[in-house]
């Protein structure tokens, strides 16, 4: 479950909801209305009370917008400080109400992947929203449809995997295609090649993409020094150029794009709670729920940040395994936050929750606790 505090709860009637509404803050908060009979109403608002005294105040004129007072039963919400906290709590709520409507309730997208099917005799990439449970290398997410071709077709130049669609049936008569004339695919179709020759090709292709293009740059970077060691500079300033391409293909993947199943990093973002800062954890492909991080001291004593935040990542429970559905819409809900224009608090990217690199996720705390106010009264390090 992401909701990281139980709903402050009010029970109302038409006696007391004047009451009940006019004792809410007007603060940023996802809440119910439970009416008596039926589905609750779920929303988020940044002005609670004044949301609460439109669906709930008294009625008037002959407005036809949606008015709850003489159905409410209970009202219970959830102040937040962040949006990515209130889109985390908000597909919570509705998953657990709206099982069967919550993906249209919130309006989610899924993002675009490139996927390396490997389950076919003769793999190729191809684009995707979903992920799939098959033999495949998903990589991503993009900010867009458009910028994952882009990266797609930038990397491939690099390689000769066929980028038909078709079921290949390989033949000596097959008519091929251009980028076989150009010698941009080994043709398997032709057979050209043996199906454990393409198959080492599509091996180079799943290197590159699970090492961020390290394994394709660090091949060309080889090449060059060795070139040039032999004095062959020629060669040498020709592949330096290649270097220069391999580097740009690689830097198009984006902020977030990596192998999925080493996506992982932190959200450091404001909290409802004073002088704290929250930590929402991402790993396995999927949100956990977050942690209000202290800032204060401790019975007087300052414990240096890093180690608090050490304590913080050690005692979180050991993560469920989580079903594939669920992980392709944490992964929207990330992508969401990250490429948009309202986000707030900052990510921290790591390879693995053991992985983390604490020196940057100190430093985002220092920042987000500066911009929200937060008191900062422990020292960075032990």
């Amino acid at each position: 479950m992401l909701i990281p505090r139980p709903p402050i709860t009010h029970e109302v009637d038409e006696s007391t909801v004047d009451a009940v509404v006019a004792a809410c803050h007007n603060q940023p908060a996802v809440f119910l209305i439970w009416p008596r009979e039926g589905e609750p109403y779920l929303s988020k608002t940044t002005v609670l009370r004044r949301r609460l005294l439109r669906l709930l105040g008294p009625r008037t004129g002959l407005s036809r917008m949606l008015h709850l007072r003489s159905l409410a039963l209970r009202i219970e919400y959830w102040p937040y400080a962040s949006r990515l906290e209130a889109s985390l709590i908000q597909y919570a709520l509705a998953r657990e109400h709206f099982p069967e409507t919550y993906l249209r309730i919130l309006k989610l997208r899924n993002p675009t992947y490139v996927k390396l099917v490997l389950s076919n005799p003769f793999p190729r990439t191809m684009l995707t929203t979903r992920l799939s449970g098959s033999e495949s290398v998903h990589y991503g997410p993009f900010r867009t449809r458009a910028a994952a071709e882009q990266f797609e077709a930038a990397f491939l130049d690099f390689f000769q995997l066929r980028r038909c669609q078709e079921d290949l049936i390989p033949s000596p008569d097959h008519p091929g295609c251009v980028y076989g004339e150009m010698n941009k695919c080994l043709r398997p179709c032709q057979l050209v090649v043996t199906e454990q020759e393409y198959a080492s090709e599509a091996m180079r292709i799943a290197a590159f993409l699970r090492s961020d293009g390290e394994s394709l740059i660090e091949s060309i970077r080889g090449a060059r020094d060795r070139l040039s060691a032999d004095m062959e500079f020629e060669e040498a300033a020709r592949m330096h150029k290649r270097l220069e391409r391999a580097e740009t293909a690689a830097a198009l993947r984006g902020e977030l794009a990596t192998d999925i199943q080493r996506l992982s990093g932190i959200a450091v973002l404001p909290s409802v709670q004073p002088d704290c800062v929250a930590l929402w954890f991402f790993s396995g492909g999927a949100w956990r729920a977050g942690v209000d991080l202290s800032l204060a001291m401790v019975e007087g004593r300052p414990v240096p940040l890093d180690r608090r935040i050490k304590d913080t990542v050690a005692a979180l429970p050991a993560q469920k395994r989580v079903a594939l559905k669920d992980r392709q819409e944490h992964m929207a809900l990330l992508t969401a936050w990250v490429f948009s224009s309202w986000r707030d608090g900052e990510w921290v990217a790591c390879e693995s929750l053991e992985a983390i690199p604490y020196r940057k996720l100190v430093n985002a705390v220092h920042r987000v606790a500066k911009a929200t106010g937060a008191v900062m009264l422990l020292p960075e390090s032990s």
